[in-house]
């Protein structure tokens, strides 16, 4: 005999959805969404025993679609159908990320009464079912099916509720709260729906001014009606009517605030802009095209939600604050009154000094004072956490649940490194007593990752037979001084206006894998002093690659990637030249600048500088260059200076 459900097991099962009403039609309205509606209309009756709908102008289902997703307990809707919404053919190019995730909102009616009915039409076919829980086989099952002609599609449930009916008055004011960032998505409870400047929610409404620009308004609404989890929270921005890319906290690249933090949970901001703003959103309305305009607005809508942050946290300090003791309550009612005085204290503080901070680390840094109560020590370290700013007490936080102290030290020390090594080149490139020979070159000759991930490997190093073609090219132009301490850096030839570095990779050749052969070769020549890359040092860098390919001195048919870097490029001349030969590529030289390597640095590194601009601040690029190399720079350092022949 197999297993047996309870009459009322999926009703058990479902939690609030079984028994809020308002939950129960938030999840139903959310299912209409991932159906790709535009309007969804409920009509809620004035008493018991008479029938509740919920219709929406979805893509709707055939029979064979609603029996294999509607009745699947748990479905899967994102390996089914991935996370975006599917849209009726006239909504082709509407873009939307889908609510539903376990299929448990779809049993909404359940919380009405045991049975309820679906009708669901697409391609002018429709399906009919009666969805019944009284059966002791499974938890849910079809009791009726039939099947009707009907133009169009979407999807009607219906239900006689016998328990828990929905206020319409409660409902339109969640329902529409809950889904207004999308203004294409329209929700009606009896026939009536709630516009954005008639929320209840509604906290105010400000126009914003940009200059030369199209107006703008922005509009901050209280969710907290939005009765359970939503999937999207922070700014969103209308342009004519319809919603730009995905809502976030995120404007353009800057976090504004903290999404885990209690505001960003409980507020809402629209964006709503004209019909001028539509030349600035890319055709597939997934964001904003790049451009002064943008950026202005984008500033501007930054400073309206902080401003707007900075005036509403007040409120939230008390409910923040008892929900962190809340959270600790049995800790905290082993304390002394005076403990939990401090405690009380501290919280309240705390959100005040940090209004952004999650709920997780205000808990965390509740626990660590209730902890240090109870010790009767740790004032030190106390007194360290209260100075903490929201950034510090969310990265200690992260840092000590994640990470061991010896792996964040690894990763620490890596970055630091980085960062180091480009503020010392800042330094050096624009300091005109350094000494670039023995400071600024070998930095940069080390630091390979400057120029582009791809050459950040310890696979490039000296290969003896690109040593010897090395040899044998400059040779032809230099003493043998040139190649200096040939036994710690044999890649490193000093010329007469410049410094070289000649690396390689290797890699089994494909036609015979039991030998290796050169696969890559990087060249950086670094200029002298103040000079300017002209077409003089671009070709002479073209004729290093081309004597390198006819050297014959050379194992394989390499890559070859040649960087000419100084401090400035003369106008009209050729950044980046190609070689080949019989028409497949075989090298390519490219002009760079100091500022350049820099930039582009900076950016690989997320753009760690803006965050910590003081670091090294007060350090000479001389320091900061024997720092970096350490002992791998002394060898340089002490070495006769060149002999040209």
């Amino acid at each position: 005999m197999g297993s047996l459900f309870e009459e009322n097991y999926l009703v058990r099962t479902l939690g609030r959805i079984a028994h809020d009403p308002e939950i129960a039609l938030t999840e139903l309205v959310a299912n209409a969404w991932d159906a790709g509606a535009s309007l969804v209309d409920l009509i809620i009756p004035p008493t018991h025993n008479l029938v509740l709908t919920v219709q929406d102008d979805g893509h709707g289902m055939t029979a064979a679609q609603f029996k294999a997703r509607w009745m699947k307990l748990g479905y899967d809707r994102t390996k089914h159908q991935s996370s975006n919404v599917e849209f009726p053919p006239e909504r082709k190019g509407w873009r939307r990320r889908a609510y539903g995730r376990n299929g448990i909102g779809r049993h909404g009616l359940l919380c009405f009464a045991g049975q309820y009915s679906v009708e669901t039409w697409r391609e002018d076919k429709g399906a009919s079912f009666e969805i019944g829980t009284q059966s002791q086989e499974t938890p849910f099952k079809i009791e009726k099916e039939g099947a009707f002609l009907r133009s169009g599609h979407g999807t009607k449930l219906s239900v006689i509720v016998e328990r828990h009916l929905p206020d319409p008055d409660r409902i339109r004011e969640i329902l529409s709260a809950r889904f207004l960032h999308d203004p294409q998505f329209v929700v009606r409870v009896n026939g009536q729906s709630v516009e954005l400047a008639d929320q209840t929610g509604l906290i105010e409404r400000m126009d914003l001014s940009i200059e030369g620009c199209p107006p703008a308004e922005a509009y901050v609404v209280d969710s907290t009606r939005t009765a359970q989890s939503t999937i999207y929270q922070g700014i969103a921005f209308w342009v004519n009517g319809r919603l730009v890319g995905t809502p976030g906290w995120v404007v353009g690249s800057e976090a504004v605030i903290d999404g885990r933090a209690r505001f960003a949970k409980r507020y809402s901001i629209v964006v709503k802009t004209s019909d001028g703003w539509m030349a600035e959103v890319e055709p597939d309305w997934s964001r904003f095209k790049n451009g002064p305009k943008v950026d202005a607005l984008f500033e501007a809508v930054r400073q309206y939600a902080q401003k707007s942050f900075a005036s509403l946290s007040a409120t939230l300090v008390e409910e923040s604050s008892e929900e962190a003791l809340i959270r600790n309550r049995e800790e905290f009612k082993e304390l002394s009154q005076l403990g939990r005085a401090e405690v009380a204290s501290f919280a309240r503080d705390l959100v005040k000094a940090t209004p952004t901070v999650s709920p997780d680390v205000l808990s965390a840094a509740v626990q660590a004072l209730i902890n240090l109560e109870k010790a009767r020590g740790g004032a030190a370290l106390l007194e360290k956490l209260t100075k903490l700013d929201e950034s510090d007490i969310d990265g200690l936080d992260r840092l000590l649940s994640q990470w061991t102290v010896r792996d964040a030290l690894s990763v620490l020390d890596e970055i630091d490194h980085r960062l180091a090594v480009l503020a010392a080149v800042e330094k050096l490139c624009g300091d005109e007593g350094a000494d670039e020979l023995h400071t600024l070159h070998p930095l940069v000759t080390q630091a390979r990752w400057l120029f582009g991930p791809e050459f950040d490997s310890s696979e490039y190093s000296s290969n003896v037979s690109l040593r010897t073609a090395a040899e044998k090219i400059f040779r032809k132009r230099l003493s043998t001084e040139a190649f200096i301490n040939h036994k710690q850096r044999p890649d490193i030839v000093v010329l007469a206006n410049a410094t070289c570095s000649i690396v390689g990779t290797e890699g089994f050749d494909p036609a015979d894998p039991t030998l290796t052969r050169i696969q890559n070769v990087l060249i950086i020549e670094l200029k002298k002093g103040k000079s300017a890359i002209g077409r003089e040092e671009m070709n002479q860098a073209d004729g290093y690659v081309q004597d390198f390919l006819g050297s014959g001195a050379l194992d394989g048919t390499p890559m070859f990637r040649a960087f000419v870097v100084g401090h400035e490029i003369a106008a009209k001349t050729t950044r980046e030249k190609e070689l080949k030969e019989e028409g497949v590529l075989r090298g390519r030289v490219q002009a760079v600048t100091y500022g350049q390597l820099t930039r582009s640095a900076h950016q690989r590194l997320f753009r760690l500088k803006e965050r910590i601009p003081a670091r090294y601040e007060d350090v000479s690029g001389a320091d900061l260059s024997a720092r970096v190399m350490q002992t791998a720079s002394q060898a340089l350092l002490a070495l006769p200076a060149p002999v040209v022949g």
